[in-house]
């Protein structure tokens, strides 16, 4: 798949890879650039922490890319090597190849990836199509994933459609129609915020993303999650049903975590710490105030 199809145009796409390397040279810590050949074309990751350290995997949401990961890094990758992966298909430096999300492509893509990185087991922290991405290879390699966390992942709750009349309207609007319905899907809506609204409003204007619902996992799949999970939703997020969420992880996943953050949309940010206890087994984790 060339990159004319995930991108409107080929300035559109030059403009996104210009600020996506820019915002890679404010990586807080230490980095090297990996570039991992798979059966779907080349993945991009960005490595961090000590060598010896327990490998941590990070998976972004959709139109997103490692960068997502900045205000984190620096806490994770002081007690783990951490491998934030750009998915391909996504606006980051992975091939833009799209594989079926009813198919095992992304997870044998997965496996390419961990063999390329010589790791055998993980732990995952994933948010919405990276969280999808995540429970899906959790479900068929679950002797792969030592811990799991997730922000709002897709494929447990329903997808929500009923933003969706408001946003072609307001795309009849221009740029303030793209802002306000960014703020809309994310819940961003923050003074603090309003960076990651402008590059997700930069992103959208060029990016084509994926448009397929993403297939919702069985209660029998769930049900064969043992490893330890933590699972953080927002109660405000319009794009997945939340609520959902939290009900079946609780009723199918009886050790997981399970926190719904109030006031708080699909874009789940702050929780930092609260995953850092999770992943290092400290106390139970406590997601921040928000």
């Amino acid at each position: 798949m060339s990159e004319q199809k995930i991108y409107k145009s080929e300035k559109g796409a030059s403009e996104i890879q210009q600020r996506y390397a820019e915002l890679l040279k404010t990586w807080p810590v230490p980095a090297e650039h990996l570039r991992v050949p798979t059966r779907e074309g080349e993945t991009f990751v960005v490595a961090s922490g000590p060598q010896v350290a327990p490998p941590l995997l990070l998976l972004h949401g959709s139109g997103a890319n490692t960068t997502m990961w900045r205000g984190d890094i620096a806490s994770w990758a002081t007690h783990f090597r951490t491998y934030a992966i750009d998915i391909i298909g996504e606006p980051g430096g992975s091939a833009p190849s799209r594989p079926p999300l009813d198919s095992d492509r992304l997870a044998q893509w997965l496996d390419d990836v961990l063999e390329g990185l010589g790791l055998s087991t993980i732990s995952v922290v994933a948010t919405s199509l990276g969280g999808w991405v995540a429970l899906d290879y959790a479900i068929r390699r679950p002797e792969r994933i030592t811990r799991l966390a997730l922000l709002c992942p897709g494929g447990i709750g329903a997808q929500k459609m009923g933003w969706l009349p408001k946003a072609l309207f307001l795309s009849l609007f221009g740029h303030r129609g793209v802002r306000r319905t960014a703020r809309i899907m994310t819940g961003l809506d923050a003074p603090l915020t309003e960076e990651t609204l402008d590059e997700i409003v930069l992103t959208f204007t060029q990016f084509k993303p994926r448009t397929e619902r993403l297939p919702i996992f069985s209660d029998d799949a769930l049900r064969g999650l043992t490893m330890p999970m933590l699972v953080l939703v927002g109660a405000r997020d319009v794009m997945i049903d939340s609520a959902a969420t939290a009900e079946r992880v609780r009723r199918c996943v009886p050790n997981a975590t399970v926190h719904v953050l109030p006031d708080v949309g699909h874009a789940i940010l702050g929780q930092t710490e609260a995953v850092a206890d999770f992943l290092l087994e400290r106390r139970a984790p406590q997601p921040t105030p928000s």
